[in-house]
């Protein structure tokens, strides 16, 4: 699945059949490549922040979560969240060395464990695996 897919899917509660908000970031650690959560647009709770390990499931039509206590704010373990809370979409992608290699057009993750798979450049495909980190100014990754 893409981010651009799933942008704007709505995450429902299956304790109540509800609409909780709907998807609007995704949430990446690099060194891991995971997507760790995603933040959420017309959220009707105060939260804004729905942890990967608080999704029941990302379905083709909605994601769905136990209850609204699975959207959380930046405090406690949130806060390790809002560290990562980059855009990757639209950002640059430097090697390692500082060679720029392209700009993220798109990125495609398993909506079974938000494993990133690959980094979709104006210029090529390039391999999960080589996701090195995201930065407020780029994406790095590996030379090859």
């Amino acid at each position: 699945m893409r981010f651009s897919e799933a942008h704007g899917r709505k995450v429902v509660s299956t304790a109540t059949a509800d609409t909780i908000g709907k998807v609007e970031q995704f949430v990446v650690d690099g060194p891991a490549t995971q997507v760790v959560g995603v933040t959420l647009k017309k959220s009707k709770i105060d939260g804004d922040l729905l942890p990967w390990d608080n999704i029941a499931a990302f379905g083709v039509d909605a994601v769905t979560v136990k209850d609204e206590g699975a959207v959380v704010t930046a405090e406690g373990r949130a806060k390790d969240l809002q560290s990562k809370r980059f855009a990757v979409l639209g950002k640059r992608v430097l090697t390692q060395a500082g060679v720029e290699v392209g700009v993220v057009k798109d990125v495609d993750f398993d909506p079974a464990d938000g494993t990133v798979r690959a980094l979709l450049t104006d210029r090529e495909e390039l391999g999960g695996e080589r996701l090195v980190d995201v930065g407020s100014y780029a994406v790095i990754v590996t030379a090859s």
